[in-house]
């Protein structure tokens, strides 16, 4: 990731990225969106269906992801520092708030708004960062959307496609 042809791709050095042709991507949303424009069944027709669709792929990477990703990296490399045991009460705090309205909305429902759309594709993503946490207990409803979610056979093709490439880049 910290190659020259990487940095053409992805200014930050980091992943993803992702090239069709003669375009490259990179952010999770933005390709995610790239790829709901252009393939059907993942944003709605209806316009305020697709609307509020895209409100949910914003809320995943911008509302929801941004305290569980902290609370992983303070997990990681903040576990020495004198405050950690504050900080890590704040994130879980924060964290708890996001997924408790979260559940609220989600309720019963089997997704977000409706029928499946890219919203739910990046907030089942995000919520994966916390599985095996033992954050999501709290909210059976959102164990469940989380599994609905591993359980489609487009994530399953997504994930073993994700893992062969960590594979082979780990026998390099």
């Amino acid at each position: 990731m910290k190659q020259p042809a990487h940095f053409a791709l992805h200014p930050f050095g980091q992943i993803p990225t992702y090239e069709e042709g003669d375009l490259a991507l990179f952010e999770s949303g933005a390709i995610v969106l790239h790829i709901a424009e252009n393939h059907a069944g993942l944003l709605p027709d209806d316009p305020n269906a697709r609307a509020r669709a895209i409100t949910w792929m914003f809320a995943a990477l911008n509302t929801v992801e941004p305290p569980i990703f902290d609370h992983d990296l303070a997990r990681i490399f903040e576990r020495d520092e004198p405050w950690y045991e504050q900080r890590l009460r704040f994130l879980k705090d924060s964290i708890g708030k996001r997924l408790g309205a979260l559940s609220d909305r989600l309720g019963e429902a089997e997704w977000l708004d409706g029928l499946f759309s890219a919203g739910d594709l990046l907030m089942v993503s995000v919520l994966l960062r916390s599985k095996g946490s033992g954050m999501l207990e709290d909210y059976p409803n959102l164990a469940a959307y989380v599994a609905r979610g591993e359980a489609r056979p487009g994530y399953k093709r997504a994930f073993e496609a994700q893992l062969a490439v960590f594979t082979a880049a780990s026998t390099i």
